[in-house]
Parts: C-alpha cells; sequence; structure tokens
C-alpha cells in the first residue's frame, strides 16, 4: 500500500498547494477590499453624505473573508485544538485519534456542504438591500469552503494512513 498511496499523496498535497496559492491572495485581496470600502464609508459620513453600499459590501466581504481564510487556517492546522491527550498516546494510537478526529471533521463538512448549497438555494430569490445582488453568491461561501475543507481534510486523512500524522500538524506553540 505504501509504493502505491505515496505518488497519490504527492499529487494531493500538490493540488492542496494550488488551492491554498489561489485562496491565499483572495483573502489578501478580500482585506484590501474590506479596508478600502471601510475607509470609503468613514471618510463619506465625515466630508459627504454617507455612501450606502459601503455598509452591505463590507458585511459580505467580510463573510466570505472569515469562511476562505478558515480554510487556510485548517489547512495549516491553526484551528483552536486540545491535543495534550492525543500527543500522549503511543504513535498507532496517535495516529487512530487522529484519523478519526479527521473522519468526524470530514462527516461535518459534508453534512455543512448539503446544509449550505440547500440554504443557498432557499435564499436564492431574495436580493440585498443597497446592491440588489442575489444573496446566492453571499451564500456560496458557505458549500464551497466546506468542500475546500472536506478536500484537505480527506488529504490529511490519508497523510495520517501513510505517515501516521497529517502534515499540518503543527510542533509546539505557534
Amino acid at each position: 500500500m505504501m509504493a502505491f498511496a505515496q505518488p497519490l499523496l504527492t499529487l494531493l498535497q500538490r493540488i492542496e498547494r494550488g488551492l491554498d496559492a489561489i485562496i491565499q491572495p483572495v483573502v489578501f485581496a478580500g482585506m484590501a477590499a474590506l479596508i478600502g470600502v471601510i475607509t470609503l464609508q468613514i471618510v463619506s459620513r465625515v466630508l459627504f453624505s454617507a455612501v450606502g453600499w459601503t455598509e452591505e459590501v463590507a458585511r459580505f466581504l467580510l463573510v466570505w473573508i472569515t469562511f476562505l481564510a478558515g480554510t487556510l487556517a485548517f489547512q495549516r492546522g491553526r484551528h483552536i485544538a486540545v491535543t495534550f491527550a492525543v500527543d500522549a498516546l503511543p504513535l498507532r494510537l496517535r495516529s487512530l485519534a487522529r484519523f478519526a478526529a479527521l473522519a468526524v471533521v470530514l462527516a461535518f463538512m459534508i453534512t455543512l456542504i448539503v446544509i449550505g448549497y440547500r440554504y443557498m438555494q432557499v435564499q436564492s430569490f431574495q436580493k440585498s438591500a443597497a446592491l440588489r445582488l442575489s444573496m446566492t453568491y453571499v451564500y456560496a461561501v458557505i458549500p464551497l469552503s466546506a468542500t475546500i475543507m472536506a478536500w484537505y481534510a480527506l488529504v490529511d486523512m490519508l497523510e495520517v494512513l501513510v505517515n501516521g500524522e497529517p502534515s499540518s500538524v503543527q510542533e509546539g506553540p505557534a
């Protein structure tokens, strides 16, 4: 199994890095846009009459940034975790515990994909107040980010099977 799994794992890790290379600049651009929109909102309220759409754009950007940055944090193993009990286990049990945790995460992400997609469809008739933008685009980030995190969980599960632990596991405090 090891000879077959290593090339597959290498390919999956390459795809994972490609996703990371796309998401990271999108989150950065979203943050820059958020700063610009909020600055415009403040300046327009102080010097002129308020620009109406800035609050809505800022809210939508914050939602998208939060979900997409959450995928980056998941991929890097940076979400809050209490690992001292798992870290104290022998290697085989530690690998089993990590695999089980990743299986739970994967099941949750699949559930979130389904629920997020349904919610996105239910809200498809609704338009945002200022921009008249379909709320489908706002809520699309839920199944999108859950799909990406499910992918990362699958890759981590394969890494646990092949290497004993996912590469995103950080040593010591960050």
